[in-house]
């Protein structure tokens, strides 16, 4: 049985045989492919949900008669692919932020801005709204910048962080590892204070200094991140979250120990988190579609901060209350 990374390659090849070969008989196509019929059949039904475009337009016209597989906008999909207005802009927004930011290497410098040159060349008009666009980072630029000097030069770093868990400022001395994003940009680090290796948000970086001591973290193998950069430990305290159907992708989106289906569409959660009171923005982002159950405490801080926030808009008591 073929994973999804095997069938996604397959499918990618899939399309450029097809192309070349209208009308292409079932058996013949799985037997170049080394799959069975069930399985091509399994690929040709996921291929008509897949296109050019992320709006949902220029999708593959694609049939089967269970003998022969016919595409039918071969000719169409096959143009070359221009940027429309909204994606020129949001590539050139992204690739000046980078551009600027301090202790970029000078050759990425230069590459990114022979890059941008051409996108604003090939975008031609579409390309205009860009300029007026800027961008601020959740981290002051010499974060950032002492962050990649450290790293390249292959020296240790004193921070000042403020530490959600322990609720105030910590000194550390940490020797970086790499620089990861997800939602947040964070350095992964082994922390001298506390002997291990860390995750340390950069916009909870208070101050931050390049040390004349040679970095030497632990040697190991990079971490599995495919399950995000934080991992609940079994021994954490277990939150309960109950969603409606609107909010079943907290499921999706958030590591959980179980998920229990509910009578009207939603599920009962149940995760692990070190710190729990950082869920609070999830009960404000749910809304309506759901509430936490336990710990009772957690409960009540998430209402509280509804209230706080529904009441800055004006909204009457019963909107709040019934929110969470």
């Amino acid at each position: 049985m073929s994973n999804a990374i095997d069938q996604t390659r397959r499918m990618l090849s899939l399309v450029t045989y097809l192309r070349e070969r209208p009308g292409a008989e079932v058996a013949e196509v799985a037997r170049a492919f080394g799959i069975t019929e069930r399985e091509l059949i399994g690929d040709l039904n996921v291929l008509p949900m897949c296109g050019t475009s992320f709006r949902g337009g220029d999708l593959l016209d694609i049939d089967t008669d269970g003998e022969r597989i016919w595409w039918h906008n071969v000719d169409d999909v096959a143009q070359p692919l221009r940027l429309a207005a909204d994606e020129a802009t949001a590539l050139l927004v992204a690739a000046r932020a980078v551009a600027g930011l301090p202790g970029l290497r000078a050759g990425d410098r230069e590459a990114l801005t022979r890059a941008v040159a051409k996108i604003e060349n090939a975008a031609g008009d579409s390309a205009e709204g860009s300029a007026r666009v800027g961008v601020t980072f959740e981290a002051e630029s010499h974060v950032f910048a002492d962050i990649d000097r450290a790293l390249s030069e292959g020296r240790r770093l004193w921070l000042r962080y403020y530490s959600h868990g322990r609720g105030g400022m910590t000194e550390r001395e940490v020797d970086p590892i790499r620089l990861l994003t997800e939602g947040h940009t964070y350095l992964e680090a082994w922390c001298r204070t506390s002997e291990d290796h860390r995750m340390f948000r950069l916009d909870r970086v208070a101050e931050i200094k390049v040390l004349d001591v040679p970095s030497d973290p632990p040697k190991r193998e990079p971490r599995d991140l495919s399950g995000g950069l934080v991992n609940p430990s079994a021994d954490d305290p277990e939150v309960v979250v109950e969603v409606s159907s609107g909010g079943r992708w907290v499921a999706e989106y958030y590591t959980h120990d179980r998920a229990e289906e509910l009578p009207d569409g939603g599920l009962r959660i149940t995760l692990r988190s070190a710190d729990p009171s950082q869920l609070r923005p999830l009960a404000l982002r749910l809304g309506r579609d759901g509430r936490i159950v336990s710990p009772p405490e957690l409960a009540e801080q998430a209402r509280a901060a509804a209230r706080e926030a529904l009441a800055a808009y004006g909204e009457p008591p019963a909107v709040v209350a019934g929110l969470v």
